[in-house]
């Protein structure tokens, strides 16, 4: 059974923030290449993000897994919605999905690929 008071703080950021990542570690220090990649993707696409380092935290990483229902960090949310991991923020911007997503118009990578 999941924790009350982790899961009010879970949505708690989820809704302070438009683009929320839980990540293992920070932006400038990711401690694993799946919260790199994403850090990357986010910061190709120019979208300001809260980065939450769940490593600090053991409960809260674990009350996130349970949350989600999703086993694995990094964990987008935007606009209180669970976007994915790792795979799945990469595939995204590879479709230029990611950059529809927080501009409204595909990236440049994404038509020149096309």
């Amino acid at each position: 059974m999941m924790d009350q008071t982790l899961i009010s703080q879970i949505r708690r950021e989820i809704s302070a923030h438009r683009v929320v990542l839980f990540m293992k570690g920070t932006p400038e220090f990711p401690h694993c290449g799946f919260s790199a990649a994403v850090v990357a993707a986010l910061d190709r696409v120019g979208t300001p993000f809260k980065a939450v380092n769940v490593l600090r935290e053991p409960a809260l990483r674990q009350a996130l897994k349970e949350y989600s229902a999703w086993p694995t960090f990094p964990q987008l949310y935007v606009d209180g919605t669970f976007i994915g991991g790792s795979d799945i923020v990469r595939e995204m911007y590879e479709a230029g999905e990611l950059n529809m997503l927080f501009h409204g118009k595909p990236s440049e990578e994404s038509l020149m690929q096309a």
